[in-house]
């Protein structure tokens, strides 16, 4: 297995197992470790600095998850992208996302409002340098000033909850270049239309942003 980019998220609090089940994990989520990518024990215990007993743990608890698989001959590889778990959890973030600029659009402060565009002029300035993991949690901290618009607490919650799975499919997205430009012009759209108070177009454009998303990491799964 090539070398990773992941370290060991110290947690003097979590046993070892779960250390090294949170730090597999975010290596997942975020990419470092790719979909199909084997999980040699051996390898990732002498990366971690770890025993092969905690990195087993962890590996069966991501299996659990979803998030790793078991290949008879190959063992443990991360899972790969499937077009069902991609629509499900896409189809979900559309309806939270759609009712967030909803409420937003009418309980918005002008604070939240100068955050929404600070927050989108950050994004764009991590579109310009590339790096995509920067522009990822722009685009998050994007999306959360929105969140935080609606005032609805359990709106949040639920969001939150589905996060990480979000996560790894907005990296698949952002990874493509060519949908940088698209992605700016739709967070333009977005913000124009919560602050004009507009629902309807607020909310079509919140649902054609991950529409696009959609469409596009499938037709890069069936290449």
């Amino acid at each position: 297995m090539e070398e990773t980019g992941i370290q060991l998220i110290i947690d003097e609090y979590l046993p070892l197992r779960d250390v090294v089940f949170k730090t597999l994990r975010q290596g997942i989520l975020k990419g470092d470790l790719k979909p199909g990518e084997r999980l040699m024990e051996v390898h990732l215990a002498k990366r971690l600095g770890v025993s092969r007993t905690p990195i087993r743990e962890a590996i069966r608890m991501l299996e659990l998850e979803g998030l790793v698989t078991m290949v008879p001959r190959r063992g443990a590889e991360v899972a790969r992208i499937s077009k069902q778990d991609l629509s499900d959890v896409l189809e979900v973030r559309r309806s939270l996302d759609s009712l967030a600029v909803e409420l937003a659009c009418s309980r918005i402060t002008e604070e939240e409002k100068a955050a929404l565009n600070l927050a989108e002029d950050d994004f764009e300035r991590a579109v310009e340098t590339g790096d995509v993991t920067m522009i990822a949690q722009a685009d998050v901290r994007f999306h959360d000033v929105i969140l935080s618009a609606s005032k609805n607490g359990r709106l949040m919650q639920m969001v939150n909850n589905l996060a990480e799975r979000v996560y790894r499919y907005r990296l698949e997205y952002i990874k493509d270049s060519r949908n940088h430009k698209r992605l700016i012009e739709e967070h333009r759209n977005i913000v124009r239309f919560i602050e004009a108070g507009d629902e309807a177009n607020a909310k079509s454009a919140s649902e054609t942003h991950i529409d696009n998303q959609e469409k596009n990491i499938i037709s890069q799964l069936e290449l």
